[in-house]
């Protein structure tokens, strides 16, 4: 009599974790080989020891770190550039979406709109954020345009960053907007939604949902830009290390910059690659039902 196939055997399930427990060994083998050889090179070239001491010295990484006489905190500097990326982040969600939104209304009655929104996008997509830095900060103080033309530097550095990463995250919603399937909206409108509320209602929500991945990469990406804003005078962690390199000849306070945007960006970046792999999955489960 036939029967189905067969169930494979416990010798089919020593192979399997066999070959899962090789290839784990191999991998640690070659990352450790990997690391070790570049720790090989590091120590052995033959300005080792001075890279070490203008870098690495203990005393010169703790004094940058929580400051010194005279000389700012990296630390405490580095609150500034969370603040700058808080406040900003807000902003560039709210004004992105909106011109997003614009884009997408049809009828020749919106078209200026539209106009403006891809006029926006290209522009301050092909602008360095360097160069809004300094048209802002020096252009808007000099047309003496009341309390708008005297504010600090870091309000131009947030509305610099604004600008420049609203029009990149404004296609990242559009590319949202757009992958939402036209019979969703066809649905909503058969329900008696009119347009805005099936966009409000049924496209933004999906849309949101399925941007938040790339929305988190930009954010990476700011947030290490908040750096750039020192250009206009403001003490934020990069300023105060350049500040203690230059009093103290030292490039200790360099390293310590970096490694609190690290502290920062790599957490954040493994949360996106665990949502990426969250909507993969639900992506495959959603094709195979």
């Amino acid at each position: 009599m036939e029967g189905g196939p067969a169930a494979p055997g416990p010798s089919a399930g020593r192979g399997s974790r066999a070959l899962g427990n090789r290839a784990v060994l191999v991998s640690s083998a070659s990352t450790v080989l990997f690391f070790a050889i570049i720790a090989v090179v590091l120590v052995l070239a033959p300005g080792s020891g001075i890279v070490a001491k203008r870098f690495f010295d203990p005393s010169h990484l703790w004094d940058s770190l929580v400051g010194s006489e005279g000389l700012p905190s990296v630390l405490g500097a580095f609150w500034l550039n969370v603040q700058i990326f808080t406040v900003s982040e807000v902003f560039i969600l709210i004004l992105a979406l909106v011109i997003a939104v614009v884009r997408g209304i049809p009828g020749p009655v919106f078209f200026p709109f539209r106009l403006v929104a891809v006029a926006y996008t290209d522009l301050f997509r092909g602008v360095p954020l360097i160069l809004v830095l300094y048209m802002i900060g020096f252009g808007v103080p000099g047309l003496d345009l009341g309390f708008i033309s005297y504010l600090p530097d870091v309000a131009y550095g947030v509305i610099s960053l604004v600008l420049v990463y609203s029009a990149y995250v404004a296609e990242v919603y559009r590319a949202g907007i757009e992958s939402v399937h036209e019979s969703q909206n066809a649905a909503a409108r058969s329900l008696g939604l009119t347009r805005w509320q099936s966009l409000r209602f049924v496209v933004l929500p999906q849309a949101i949902r399925r941007v938040i991945p790339p929305l988190l990469n930009d954010f990476i990406g700011l947030q290490k830009d908040t750096a750039l804003v020192s250009v206009l005078g403001s003490i934020e962690a990069a300023r105060a290390a350049q500040i203690y390199g230059a009093s103290e000849f030292n490039y200790a306070s360099y390293v310590v910059a970096a490694l609190l945007f690290v502290l920062i960006t790599i957490p954040l970046a493994r949360f996106t690659d665990r949502l990426i792999a969250r909507d993969k999955r639900r992506r495959e489960a959603g094709a195979l039902a």
